[in-house]
């Protein structure tokens, strides 16, 4: 199992030098990722940032779940050529 996570990570590395959308994914994944961060470091959230939270959690797995699925395309494209 160990070896399919570094080649994971060896395959987001390359994506992410030689693909500008799959970069622009991670990137936003990283911003809501850091915002999301900056609500769970508040001591109470009003009833729109509870909305929010939901909202940009809601957001940040979808783009890791695109992330994850250009992975494994970039993967099986690269396996069968």
């Amino acid at each position: 199992m160990a070896d399919t996570d570094l080649q994971l990570d060896g395959q987001k590395a390359t994506l992410f030098h030689s693909d500008e959308a799959f970069r622009q994914l991670v990137s936003e994944h990283q911003a809501l990722d850091q915002h999301l961060h900056h609500l769970s470091s508040l001591s109470y959230l009003s009833s729109e940032q509870q909305f929010e939270e939901a909202a940009l959690k809601k957001r940040k797995l979808a783009l890791k779940d695109r992330i994850e699925a250009t992975v494994r395309s970039q993967i099986s494209s690269t396996s069968s050529a």
